[in-house]
Formats: structure tokens, C-alpha cells, sequence
């Protein structure tokens, strides 16, 4: 294995290594020191990294990462708290009605859009799904009312009990016979009545 050194305005050096020293082998940067201060590069860097086939996109690379703001490398992250899918349709009774009627929802959250329901959500055990219908999304924000109408969305829901599952979806639309997959699960697909595609899923359920 070859190294080579350069040395940082810290006090510990900035390792360059490569395994194999050819095209094909395995490269590696180790970091040392005072990563917000570029290094002084030595002769002996540009010696050894301009010889290698990638020394150049290696010494460009460790570059582009000291100079990163330290604003950035200190970015709190964002505190996810829930995620909830939006279904967007022409008619909203319909699916509201697929869930709460065959899956067992609750129905937590209305909103008028005319003389028909233009926002819902329906609520199980903590899950929760929102639907909105076209009208009402091309009235809340026109830029994003237009892709609403694009395509179906696609939902993956984890069950209990797949055979209830089944059964509760009898009468719509299968897309998916029930199958068993290599990572050990369960699983079907329906449309639900707006043509979105809900793949139920039963984890482990294939090892019993």
C-alpha cells in the first residue's frame, strides 16, 4: 500500500492512501485535524497523487470537502414527527367509504367543497390517510392541483392478518393475486375507488 502525507494547518497530518496502487484497486482518504482548514500540500502529495490514475479526483475530492461551510456541518436535522400520504380523486365518498366500511377506519376530519367533501382523513389505530379530491386541490394551490391528476399513488400496508385483509377487499379490484415473496411476506394488491394501488402485506406470514 502507498501513502502520502500533507500537512494541515492543525496539528495531525491528512493520510492520501491507495490499495492495489493500480486501476481496480480499493482507494481510501483518511481525514485528520482541522478538516475547516485546507492543507498545505507538499511535494511528495503531488508526486504520489498525479502518478495514480485517480490521484487528481482524490485530491480534488478531499478539496471540495474542507471547504464546506461549518454552518452545514453543523445543520441540526429536521425532527420528523409522522408522515401521512395524500390521495388525491374526483370523488371522495367512494374511498372514504372503502376504508372505514371495509377496513375498519375511522372517519376524523371533513371538509365541504360545494355540496360534496373536498378534504378527509380517515384514522385506524394510529395509521392515518388523507384524501383530497381534484377540485379542492386546484383551489388550494393551482402549481401542484395540475400534477394531482397525473397518475395513481401507491400504497404498501403492513397487516396482521393477510386472510382478513383478503377477505375485507373482496369486491374491488385485484391487481395483485396473493402472493409469497423471497423476503418472507405475504401479499396482494387492490385499486381502491379512486385507482390507487394498495399492496396489503403480511410480514413472516410465508415462514409459518
Amino acid at each position: 500500500m502507498k501513502t502520502a502525507e500533507c500537512e494541515s494547518a492543525g496539528d495531525s497530518k491528512h493520510i492520501f492512501s491507495d490499495a492495489g496502487g493500480m486501476r481496480g484497486g480499493s482507494a481510501a482518504i483518511q481525514f485528520g485535524g482541522n478538516l475547516a482548514q485546507p492543507p498545505q500540500l507538499s511535494t511528495k502529495l503531488f508526486d504520489h497523487e498525479f502518478d495514480h490514475p485517480y490521484g487528481f479526483m482524490k485530491t480534488m475530492a478531499y478539496f471540495l470537502f474542507n471547504r464546506a461551510s461549518t454552518s452545514e456541518k453543523n445543520m441540526k436535522p429536521a425532527e420528523v414527527k409522522k408522515i401521512t400520504p395524500i390521495l388525491f380523486a374526483e370523488e371522495l365518498e367512494p374511498c372514504i367509504k372503502f376504508w372505514t366500511e371495509r377496513m375498519g377506519f375511522q372517519k376524523t376530519v371533513e371538509v365541504p367543497e360545494g355540496n360534496k367533501i373536498g378534504f378527509a382523513i380517515v384514522e385506524k389505530n394510529g395509521v392515518e390517510l388523507m384524501y383530497q379530491s381534484f377540485a379542492s386541490a386546484e383551489k388550494d394551490n393551482a402549481a401542484t392541483g395540475e400534477a394531482v391528476c397525473k397518475g395513481p399513488s401507491f400504497l404498501y400496508i403492513e397487516v396482521a392478518d393477510l386472510d382478513a385483509a383478503l377477505a375485507a377487499a373482496k369486491g374491488a379490484e385485484i391487481v395483485m393475486p396473493v402472493r409469497t415473496t423471497f423476503y418472507h411476506a405475504r401479499e396482494f394488491g387492490v385499486k381502491d375507488p379512486a385507482g390507487h394501488y394498495v399492496i396489503f402485506a403480511q410480514q413472516g406470514a410465508a415462514a409459518q
